[in-house]
């Protein structure tokens, strides 16, 4: 009986919980998850037989390594900066751990002590960082193995609600981290385009946003994500003129956020002035904001000295359904800017019970082959099934399941600090995502 632990059991580890117990029998497999809500795990196990749930507060070190010593496979679904601890933990006692999320500095600091130990950390095997990864490693290197020079590489992603569930002017439901999505673009970006170095500060990264169109589901604004020269290595790229990756949002979504920007609402260190307004209002904490990081008295004077005429309308309707302008309280654990933000976001732009999110991913490849400049499309799209069976919760939690399967029958041998770019990890995670219904179509043509 192989044990797996699996510490965190939120949204997006719902589709992760089911894989691991339907094949759990066949598999000879025992889950235990640990969450410190344990009504919540108790609820994704629903008495399910080869599943257990254990209340964990993470930091609770000497409980931690327990866990861990007892299982062979440790996978972790917390937040980010709460996966140094059970790596650490993993490191010391010898077990291999998967993750969702980017490699960070903390985890990067452990890759020699990983190679010494032997031990398999494979990070971004979710969808964003994830199915990306591996969907373009199977095209690059499918080009490549014809002749094919790679000239262009862009690569969009976003987490949106379907057509028939959008039903809000900002055109967008929670269905993961509201964190992420409080703080998106935070980090700014860096990006090469048409053979330039690009570097956006994160006032700049929602302005002027170029869109994409995506056939029989309309046009997409794309915001640029992160550090896209990261991958330039990564996937090869480094004759590539243009390497970017970027995030999905409709383009309403990408105008209004920029002004969210603008009047200082995703601040991160403004704790003094939260502390002065804890008593108060949302609308006279935006009403502070605006006067500190824009200068102006009001919203109507920030609207007409900050936002054009023709998107002064639209910033308004989205700005109020957030909530901007209402007098219920602050919510009391918020401590900067950021946390009011994301309170109103969870309490305005929930995911309803009958509600489908919908992922969109899409590569665009430019490359040479045979004195002849061709372009690959490769697009995905996947429909959840309500608010609980997710399209973020299968894109995310398939791909790590698949691989801990993967890893326990002795597939995947390779050990290290990794992300799937690997023939060895792509080839059979993407084939087992196709019989789940998640399958990209692709278009090669001549441009």
């Amino acid at each position: 009986m192989k044990k797996i632990l699996l510490f965190g059991a939120g949204k997006s580890a719902t589709v992760l919980i089911r894989y691991l117990l339907d094949h759990a029998a066949a598999e000879h497999w025992q889950l235990t998850i640990a969450e410190a809500n344990l009504q919540l795990a108790q609820s994704k196990l629903n008495n399910h037989t080869s599943g257990k749930a254990v209340a964990l507060h993470t930091e609770d070190g000497v409980r931690r390594r327990a866990l861990i010593t007892e299982a062979d496979i440790v996978i972790s679904m917390l937040p980010p900066a709460l996966h140094i601890l059970v790596a650490l933990d993993c490191l010391d006692i010898g077990r291999n751990l998967l993750t969702a999320s980017y490699i960070d500095e903390a985890l990067l600091s452990l890759k020699a002590s990983i190679e010494t130990r032997g031990l398999l950390f494979l990070c971004e095997t979710g969808l964003d960082p994830g199915i990306d990864h591996m969907s373009a490693m199977q095209l690059l290197n499918r080009i490549r193995n014809k002749g094919g020079h790679i000239t262009g590489f862009k690569s969009h992603c976003g987490g949106l609600i379907a057509p028939e569930n959008d039903n809000n002017p900002w055109h967008y439901k929670i269905s993961w981290n509201p964190r992420n999505i409080a703080l998106a673009g935070y980090a700014g970006a860096v990006y090469k385009e048409n053979g330039v170095l690009k570097e956006l500060p994160y006032n700049l990264i929602f302005e002027n946003c170029p869109t994409l169109e995506v056939p029989s589901l309309g046009t997409w604004a794309c915001y640029p994500n992160r550090n896209s020269l990261a991958y330039i290595p990564v996937y090869g790229l480094e004759t590539a003129a243009t390497v970017i990756r970027t995030t999905l949002r409709h383009p309403d979504f990408c105008t209004a956020w920029s002004f969210i920007v603008k009047a200082g609402l995703s601040a991160l260190t403004d704790t003094e002035l939260i502390n002065s307004y804890r008593h108060k209002s949302v609308a006279e904490w935006f009403t502070a904001c605006l006067n500190f990081y824009t200068r102006s008295n009001t919203f109507d004077d920030f609207l007409s000295r900050y936002v054009p005429a023709t998107k002064q309308q639209l910033v308004a309707t989205m700005f109020r359904y957030l909530g901007l302008l209402d007098l219920v309280p602050i919510p009391p654990q918020a401590t900067v800017s950021a946390d009011i933000l994301q309170y109103l976001l969870e309490t305005r732009l929930p995911l309803a019970a009958g509600d489908r999110d919908m992922i969109i991913m899409v590569h665009e490849i430019t490359y040479q082959v045979q004195e002849q400049q061709r372009q690959i499309t490769s697009s995905l799209v996947v429909k959840g099934d309500d608010a609980m069976r997710t399209a973020m919760a299968k894109t995310v939690g398939l791909p790590l399941g698949i691989a801990t399967k993967l890893i326990l029958n002795g597939t995947v041998r390779t050990t290290g600090l990794q992300i799937p770019t690997s023939k060895e990890l792509y080839e059979p995670i993407l084939a087992e995502l196709q019989q789940n219904g998640i399958r990209f179509t692709e278009e090669d043509e001549i441009v």
